[in-house]
């Protein structure tokens, strides 16, 4: 299931869903190089979050293997370095390929311009970087001593999707189920199913008997934003342009 568009119009222009958007792209574009062999490994290296350099629980020198680039095997190295205890912002805005950013993108657009407009542009933004951190830190619980680089602004979105679970959980939402089918499901529908579909893939990860190294998606950040934004929608959300938008949307049924 792709969700790729609302039926629920904003007041106002989503300035911070579209200039997030915009760092996105000129960071992938412009650092990463458009996904460009050495510059994706670099940027993902060195700019990735680390659970084991931050918990101090990866040994330092550990390497790990990304494969064979330009006639040479590369390897992402455990360091100590003082950035990273940034990684958990600046990792929001890396990706690792085209469909990554792509996916983010759409449902960033999708259900963060009505996000934005119920909480204000600034409460937004902090929003958004708080349920990016509170995402990592998931995945810091789950797996403290991973070497593993993550990079993506999946847990940031995650949040986005549990706000708009408590704040617009009737609106429809236009759905692409592959390959032909085009359907309309309430969102709260939509997000559960999305929600649920997380918890289960990350599920094997509790288990302590599996404990290797694994490059795959690192699911239970996509939980901790979630969970983190369902929390917080309340808090962040804007009194003001919340009645706003219902006083607008209790016009057009008296007008209806």
């Amino acid at each position: 299931m792709f969700p790729i568009s609302d039926d629920n119009p904003t007041l106002r222009t989503p300035v911070m869903t579209i200039l997030l958007l915009v760092v996105t792209w000129a960071v992938w574009l412009f650092i990463q190089g458009g996904g460009a062999p050495m510059s994706l490994a670099v940027s993902v290296c060195d700019l990735g979050f680390v659970p084991g350099e931050v918990s101090g629980r990866a040994p330092l020198g550990l390497g790990v293997p990304l494969g064979v680039i330009n006639g040479q095997p590369m390897a992402c190295v455990v360091d100590n370095q003082r950035i990273n205890w940034f990684t958990p912002v600046i990792s929001i805005f890396l990706h690792g390929g085209w469909g990554h950013i792509l996916g983010n993108s759409l449902y960033l657009w999708v259900f963060g311009n009505n996000v934005e407009d119920s909480m204000g542009r600034g409460r937004f933004v902090a929003f958004y970087l708080l349920t990016g951190v509170a995402a990592a830190m998931a995945h810091l619980a789950v797996d403290p001593g991973s070497p593993v680089p993550t990079v993506g602004a999946s847990g940031a979105i995650s949040g986005i999707m549990g706000a708009y679970l408590l704040l617009y959980p009737r609106v429809r939402v236009r759905t692409f189920i592959p390959p032909f089918f085009l359907l309309h499901f309430p969102a709260w529908l939509v997000l559960i199913l999305w929600f649920g579909s997380q918890v289960v893939s990350g599920l094997p990860d509790l288990s302590p008997l599996r404990r290797e190294i694994s490059g795959g998606v690192a699911v239970w950040a996509h939980v901790g934003g979630f969970v983190a934004g369902a929390l917080l929608a309340k808090l962040f959300e804007d009194p003001a342009l919340v009645r706003r938008r219902r006083a607008v949307a209790d016009a057009k049924v008296v007008w209806s």
